[in-house]
């Protein structure tokens, strides 16, 4: 209040000055007006420059996206293996001996489970609680590694015997897919962001904004590293986006609508495209479904004809999704 009337009675500013709380500022006190723009000038100068910087940042991944030559590829199915058609996949990974690994969603039914390649059946399970939504999966150091759903949470497992052996907190904003180089962690949130995570303190290492000619990629769902390359699918697709985890450009993309479509006709009641295993030893791919009653070994193969402008955009681009 006494500013407001020191404001609104300049003329009785002299009698005022007797007091010692409006005593006259000393020489160096009255030169600080100035100093101060110019100090705030200097903060908005930075801001301004490191503003320009992540621009830059970002738009020279977006050029890189533009100049990327592309692949684009289809699949031939090499094998068709039984799949728990009640299993909601969210990630799957190969282990050796015809052993996968599967971690599955939807509330009171999230589990992590070993499962026999050849008869789809499951020789292990490891429930979750319910009020979890089990989703991605990797391996590595004989550890098994799940993140959830809508959560930072995140558990380890003994592979032998799915025996919980602890849990974690992540930084990315949600948990969606995981993968591996033996090395480090690639992690997904449903957003157009690839994070490079540390295996041990689960910290975020790194961070890329996913392009494809200058296009943001959103929804990346669960994730499979292979041959220098992380292989996501995109959710809401039948789409496979092969991504450079050096910049988050994509290098490549894999079509594979007919799976999905051939189990609906043949009466088969099937949600989304997720799921993507890597036999490195064997080099065979593997991918399946949410609630499907198939796995597949699958070969890629290149498209020899020109992709018609726009096909990309119109397959496999999304905008973000939000749960309500």
């Amino acid at each position: 209040m006494a500013a407001s009337r020191s404001i609104k009675n300049k003329h009785r500013e002299p009698r005022q000055m007797k007091s010692p709380s409006m005593a006259p500022l000393p020489t160096s006190s009255r030169k600080r007006k100035p100093r101060t723009l110019a100090t705030v000038s200097a903060i908005l100068a930075v801001l301004l420059v490191i503003s320009v910087i992540c621009l830059l940042l970002v738009s020279s991944n977006a050029w890189r996206a533009f100049q990327q030559v592309v692949s684009y590829e289809t699949i031939s199915v090499v094998n068709e293996f039984p799949h728990d058609p009640q299993a909601f996949t969210q990630g799957l990974l190969y282990a050796g001996n015809d052993t996968l690994y599967e971690s599955t969603g939807l509330y009171k039914k999230s589990s992590v489970r070993k499962v026999a390649l050849r008869t789809g059946k499951v020789e292990k399970l490891q429930k979750l609680d319910d009020s979890l939504f089990g989703e991605g999966l990797t391996l590595l150091s004989n550890r098994l590694i799940q993140v959830t759903w809508l959560q930072t949470l995140g558990f380890t497992y003994d592979l032998k015997n799915l025996s919980k052996l602890g849990t974690f907190n992540h930084d990315m904003k949600d948990g969606w897919g995981l993968a591996t180089d033996g090395k480090v962690l690639f992690g997904s949130d449903g957003s157009s962001t690839l994070y490079k995570i540390d295996p041990q303190t689960f910290k975020v290492i790194s961070k890329h904004i996913v392009f494809y000619k200058g296009h943001q990629v959103h929804n990346l769902n669960e994730l499979e590293y292979i041959n220098g390359e992380v292989w996501a699918n995109v959710f809401m697709t039948d789409c496979i986006a092969k991504i450079s985890p050096k910049d988050g450009v994509v290098v490549g993309w894999i079509f594979l609508p007919n799976l999905r479509k051939e189990l609906m006709e043949a009466g088969n009641s099937v949600d989304v495209l997720n799921g993507i295993a890597w036999d490195a030893e064997q080099e065979r791919v593997f991918v399946t479904g949410k609630l499907w009653p198939k796995l597949y070994e699958i070969k890629v193969l290149p498209i020899k004809s020109t992709i018609e402008e726009g096909m990309v955009e119109q397959l496999c681009l999304r905008k973000p999704f939000e749960f309500l």
